[in-house]
């Protein structure tokens, strides 16, 4: 009976979840369902899969509405070919290919018109009428009345309940961003749109038993299946057989670079994970990620794979990723085993200015009807559904940021912010926005057609309507290929090198450089800004108190830095731990054994296939079961609960003692809030040590790099500043040396045009076409002929300094151009004649000048930072602090003042819920420090933006790295322009 009903991905219109959507009918006594979200078939996998739950019937379809939520006419799917139809069909709108009316003429699709937009009374076959309650009674005036036999029952389902057309209304308001006395009627759901007893119906249309029996014999035709199965590309080449046998010899060509012949326990490994890929029917995968990785090398695209694909032997003689699995002792079920519930996938990481690209392959060589990007979600979250609610109640801005900042000041302030936090709590993680997967790519055996309609975001790759939690469901295994700022300043060294030093850098020979003493030396400084992942402040800090000097350190330091293990005890206690490490007790030999090198603290989600399967015997695919659950990524409690029994009952079978099993079980349960891949952690260190061998032996060119990728963790200035602490020249962008990005010749980094603010493309592009098609400009005369550039654009040029060339200040320049200017219109009244001849006035340029000071504010305007001083210059005071980062040592457990200019912020609340913040500043000579300020300091003296403060507080030391505890604070003030 139920034809048109809609779930909340109909997003920002109707309230219920799929699984709510099949509980409701259950609830009527109703055995058959057609979900038709609006213009979208996202929820339909969902609900077909939570229907056969719950022993409902689920049936696919779509309702097209216009712009207004006028409703157009429904589609239903007959079947899964129906659904295909469908699917392409309004692809193909959204694609801008065909217009929301053109309807085609489907062979496996029901159309519904409504009963109101009904133009014509002959109908093909497929074709249908829908008639809703309110219609019933019209039907004995109407002109369709002989139109009877192709009349359905037309009731709309979009609610749990009445009152929930109050969310619907609010959604509605949020949709069109106006004020919800302003929404108007019929564009959200009413009251009625609800489910309505089979009996009741019955009633309403008791005078048409015929539309009764249309509606059901239509639904009798019509049926959905999904199934689990690997909906992956099955075969990479003509056959199974010939990929399994293509695989196994680029894996054997791989091993003979990877390792030596002698290695059995590696060959014995490659054998065995063979055969599992093979079972598990995961041969195509492997290879469509080796052709991806073929594909990169040959456009010379450099590239990263991580993830937990780095625990395959298999993918490292494939080159696919750069972590030796066997020296680190990782475990291939951990990325693929027989048991493991959800696919696996791989991650690789390419340069921000290659990814497209690889993208752009993928898609031309397995095809665009079988190749799409992973959708994704956007729900409502606390502040912005909060803030977006308080916009339809037309609060003013600082009232909406009380509202989404301090919440509980206004909670109960009226019954508005009532109403608005009633209505936050219901909306909380409804759909908000169909969005984009970071990285996903899916290559299917069948068109993907099949599963989904697709959406086209801007860069026109088709992407799915349904996120990477469908997927698994329905078989997909996807390959994330990622975008990372990291891999563009690695790439980009490597050639600036090649040029500025005439040196080729094997940016692959890992091993070399996670041996190379230099390297681990300077690893161990913590003085890695720029280096990938291991530049921010807390890592730094990290790195230090380790004395980080080898890989394997810095693989645990790339774990236990995530998020939580700070607030978990752990990563204090590794520390402590790896300074003390005679100190350390261990709950059991086994575990001294298995976690020996972490000194008994489990850093990696390996540790718990360790655990359970040495010391519990579990075996190793049960384990990576339970290591899923502890990582969050387990739906079933009651799988869990098996998998936790199973784990004591193996324990007391070996007699192991209770007390130490329930110990380890606690540490296993406290460990999942902030586990993290092994083989991701070695995948980073990689990276981070390519960044590092680059740093120690070229570190100018590698900041060089680094500035041109624009995304490190810091700002552009500090990458500047340190490039001058190690030893460049830095120049302003200039005419005849600067390129779009910044370039270095020897010792002297050239700003790029790119920094400078406002400062047109067509301009740089002009002066940069001009300069190499004729040579550098010789004057600024010679600049003027040139380039014809506008006064706005010129003037920017001269205020950055980029006609150094000429020796002239910037007020002679402006006069210059003001001169040229003249005798240019000179010349066109000469060309035009005139009556009487007037000898010309000749001028001298007086000396006119700009002080440095004046220099620095417009580079601080028009680049964000000064070059030609630094921010201390600019100071009133000569004052430049009693200590610098160099002797804080000296000043353990003393006061001390430091003066230093801000550089990175971050907040955190205590334990009490009070704001602290640990803030990162550069001192007079170029060196980082950082600074605790605890709730009360912070309240007292809280930070005002950028600028050089000056800190008083007590230097804390926590193993050998120290920080200043902040007691009094003021900011300090500069020079007037």
């Amino acid at each position: 009976m139920f034809l048109n009903c809609h779930s909340y991905y109909s997003l920002r219109y109707a309230s219920l979840s799929p699984m709510q959507l099949a509980i409701e009918a259950l609830k009527v006594d109703c055995e058959t369902v057609v979900l038709t979200d609006i213009n979208n078939t996202s929820g339909i996998p969902e609900f077909y899969f939570a229907s056969r739950k719950i022993g409902i019937q689920a049936i696919a379809g779509v309702d097209i509405r216009d712009k207004n939520n006028f409703q157009l006419f429904i589609l239903i799917a007959k079947n899964n070919d129906g659904l295909a139809e469908i699917n392409k069909w309004l692809s193909q709108v959204n694609r801008s290919l065909r217009k929301q009316s053109d309807i085609l003429d489907f062979a496996n699709v029901y159309v519904i018109i409504p009963l109101e937009n009904l133009k014509t009374d002959k109908l093909d076959e497929n074709y249908y009428i829908g008639v809703r309650p309110s219609q019933v009674k019209s039907l004995l005036t109407s002109p369709y009345k002989k139109l009877i036999s192709k009349m359905l029952v037309l009731h709309s389902v979009s609610l749990r309940k009445p009152e929930d057309y109050i969310l619907s209304k609010h959604l509605q308001a949020i949709d069109k961003n106006i004020l919800i006395s302003q929404v108007q009627e019929n564009t959200f759901s009413n009251k009625n749109e609800v489910f309505l007893h089979p009996k009741f119906i019955r009633e309403i249309y008791s005078d048409y038993p015929q539309i009764l029996a249309n509606t059901l014999n239509l639904l009798k035709t019509c049926s959905l299946n999904f199934d689990r199965k690997n909906k992956n590309k099955l075969m990479f080449s003509n056959s199974q057989k010939a990929d399994f046998e293509l695989l196994t010899s680029f894996v054997f060509k791989g091993f003979a670079k990877r390792y030596s012949y002698k290695n059995k326990k590696a060959i014995q490994r490659i054998n065995n994970e063979l055969e599992i890929i093979k079972k598990m029917g995961f041969v195509s995968y492997f290879l469509i990620a080796h052709d991806i990785v073929l594909f990169a090398k040959s456009k010379d695209y450099f590239y990263v794979g991580r993830g937990s694909g780095a625990n395959s032997i298999v993918a490292y003689c494939l080159e696919i990723t750069d972590v030796d699995p066997i020296e680190l002792n990782l475990y291939f079920e951990r990325f693929l085993n027989p048991k493991r519930s959800s696919p696996p996938d791989f991650d690789i990481d390419f340069s921000w200015r290659d990814r497209d690209k690889v993208i752009a392959y993928i898609f031309k060589k397995y095809g665009e009807e079988n190749t799409a990007l992973l959708g994704a979600m956007s729900t409502f979250k606390s502040k912005s559904i909060l803030r977006e609610l308080g916009k339809v109640y037309g609060l003013p801005k600082n009232e909406l940021d009380i509202l989404t900042k301090k919440p509980e000041l206004v909670k109960n302030k009226d019954n508005i912010h009532k109403t608005i936090f009633y209505l936050a709590n219901e909306l909380a993680n409804f759909p908000n926005l169909r969005t984009i997967h970071a990285g996903g790519v899916l290559i299917s055996e069948k068109p993907i057609y099949n599963y989904t309609a697709l959406d086209f975001p801007p860069k026109a790759f088709p992407t799915t309507q349904w996120d990477m939690y469908v997927a698994e469901d329905l078989g997909f295994e996807k390959f994330d290929i990622l975008s990372q700022r990291g891999l563009g300043h690695i790439k980009d060294c490597v050639k600036i090198i090649s040029k500025n030093k005439n040196i080729d850098i094997d940016i692959k020979n890992v091993q070399k450089f996670k041996t190379d003493f230099k390297v681990n030396k300077f690893l161990s400084t913590g003085n890695t800004i720029g280096c990938f992942y291991i530049e921010s402040p807390a890592m730094r800090g990290l790195i230090s108190k380790l004395q980080c000097q080898d890989y394997l350190s810095l693989v645990a330091a790339s774990s236990i830095i995530r998020p939580g293990v700070a607030k978990s005890g752990m990563m204090k206690e590794y520390i402590t731990r790896y300074n003390n490490p005679a100190c350390v007790e261990y709950l059991h030999p086994i575990m001294k054994e298995q976690l020996g090198e972490t000194y008994g603290v489990m850093v990696y989600q390996e540790d718990v296939l360790k655990v359970c399967h040495h010391y519990a015997g579990m075996n190793l695919a049960d384990a990576d079961i339970l290591r899923r659950a502890m990582s969050g990524k387990f739906r079933s409690l009651s799988e869990f609960d098996k998998i936790k029994n199973r784990f004591f009952k193996l324990c007391e079978k070996l007699n192991r003692p209770k007390e130490i099993s329930t110990e380890i079980w606690r540490q296993i349960e406290s460990f999942a809030g902030y586990s993290f891949s092994k083989a991701h952690s070695a995948s980073y260190a990689v990276e981070s040590y390519q960044s590092l061998y680059l740093k120690t032996y070229f570190p100018l060119e590698f900041i060089c790099a680094v500035i041109n990728n624009f995304g490190g963790f810091y700002s552009t200035w500090v990458y500047v500043s340190e490039a001058k602490r190690l030893g460049a020249n830095i120049h302003l962008p200039c005419i005849n040396n600067s390129d779009y990005f910044t370039n270095i010749k020897g010792n002297d980094i050239y700003l790029g045009f790119v920094h400078i603010q406002k400062l047109e493309y067509a301009v740089i592009s002009e002066i940069i076409f001009e300069r190499n098609l004729y040579g550098s400009f010789k004057s600024f005369e010679d600049f003027l002929n040139r380039c014809n550039i506008s006064q706005e654009q010129l003037n920017i040029l001269i205020r950055i300094g980029a006609f150094r060339l000429t020796n002239l200040s910037k007020p002679q320049l402006m006069w210059a151009w003001l001169m040229q200017k003249i005798k240019a219109e000179k010349e066109i009244n000469k060309a035009q004649g005139k009556l009487f001849f007037i000898e010309e006035e000749k001028f001298d340029l007086p000396n006119l000048y700009t002080s440095v000071i004046e220099d620095a504010y417009d580079e601080i305007e028009l680049l964000g930072f000064p070059v030609s001083l630094s921010f201390f210059d600019l100071l009133k005071t000569k004052y430049r602090g009693e200590v610098k980062f160099r002797n804080m040592l000296d000043y353990s457990k003393k006061r001390a003042r430091m003066l230093g200019v801000f550089v990175n912020l971050k907040y955190l609340r205590t334990n009490s819920g009070e704001i602290m913040a640990f803030v990162t500043w550069l001192d007079s000579e170029g060196n980082f420090f950082d600074s605790v300020h605890f709730p009360n300091s912070l309240k007292k003296y809280p930070l005002k933006g950028e600028g050089v403060y000056l800190l008083l507080g007590i230097v804390d030391v926590d193993f050998g790295y120290p920080s200043l505890r902040v007691e009094k604070m003021a900011r300090m003030p500069f020079i007037s322009e």
